[in-house]
Order: C-alpha cells, then sequence, then structure tokens
C-alpha cells in the first residue's frame, strides 16, 4: 500500500482512467487529492445513500417530494462558497418544488439529524480510512487527543479598546 494520499492518487491511472483517458488523468496529474475527495464524497454522500439513511434517522421529518439530497446539495453549494446564498443554489438546480418549500425544509431539519449525519459520514470515512491503510496510531492510548490550531484566533478577535 502507497504511503501517502498522492503516492496512492497518482498510481490511479490505467484502468480507472480509461473512463474518459486524457481528460480524468489530467485531473489526477494536477491535483490527485482533489480527485481521491471527490470519490470520497460521492462514495459516502450519493444520494441514494443520504435519502435512504434520512429515511431510518429522520424521527419527525418525511419526504414528500422534496429529497433530503435534493436539500443537502443546496446547502453545500453554499457551505462550500460555490453559491453565495440558498436562493441563487436553488435557482442553479433542478429541483421541481419552491424555493418556499426548500426553505421549510431546512427549518425543519432537527437538531438530532443534522448531529446523527456527522456521526454516519464519520463512520463511512472511518470505514475507507481503514480500508485503505489510513488509519494511524492513536498519539496518546488510552486518550482522546485532539488538536487545536489556534493560528485562526487570531483573524478573528474583535477586543473593545480600553477606555
Amino acid at each position: 500500500m502507497p504511503e501517502d494520499w498522492c503516492t496512492l492518487a497518482g498510481s490511479i491511472q490505467p484502468e480507472v482512467t480509461q473512463m474518459i483517458p486524457e481528460i480524468f488523468s489530467r485531473f489526477v496529474q494536477a491535483s490527485a487529492v482533489t480527485v481521491m475527495l471527490r470519490g470520497v464524497l460521492e462514495r459516502t454522500l450519493n444520494p441514494g445513500q443520504l435519502d435512504a439513511w434520512f429515511e431510518r434517522t429522520a424521527p419527525l421529518q418525511y419526504t414528500k417530494e422534496l429529497l433530503f439530497s435534493e436539500v443537502f446539495d443546496v446547502m453545500s453549494e453554499v457551505v462550500l462558497g460555490v453559491r453565495p446564498t440558498v436562493g441563487r443554489a436553488y435557482k442553479a438546480s433542478a429541483i421541481s418544488v419552491s424555493v418556499r418549500s426548500v426553505y421549510k425544509k431546512l427549518e425543519g431539519i432537527e437538531l438530532h439529524t443534522s448531529a446523527e449525519l456527522v456521526r454516519y459520514s464519520a463512520r463511512e470515512c472511518g470505514q475507507l480510512i481503514e480500508e485503505s491503510g489510513g488509519a494511524r496510531d492513536p498519539l496518546l492510548p488510552g486518550h482522546r487527543v485532539m488538536i487545536l490550531d489556534g493560528n485562526c484566533l487570531e483573524a478573528s478577535e474583535r477586543r473593545l479598546k480600553v477606555l
């Protein structure tokens, strides 16, 4: 198994790139990590899996015409900065219900459902990490270790001037 993700992605070429040989191999060469991330996201958060997960998980909400995966796609575009607002992401989508329905669905998503989505995606990605041999030994066995990078705190800190 290759040591790092870039080496792994770079080794994808011959059999996989038969789909779209020249174009796909250019993406792999230019940004192997991006290609791999896209593959991971498509495997773990694809519409079929998301909708099935939502049906099993959401205690109060239901699916009528608007699928959870469609709402997820709209919000993904906003969160990732592809579109500036939910309204713009809705207009760019092929969703067949009104924008009001999208907002109502967003307002109704329970906290439990959001927390479970994080757990679900962590489990799915965890399996991929294990299958690819990417699991690391714990930093401090027997303890949960969290790393806080304080670089971003400086830019967001707002202090009142001394009176």
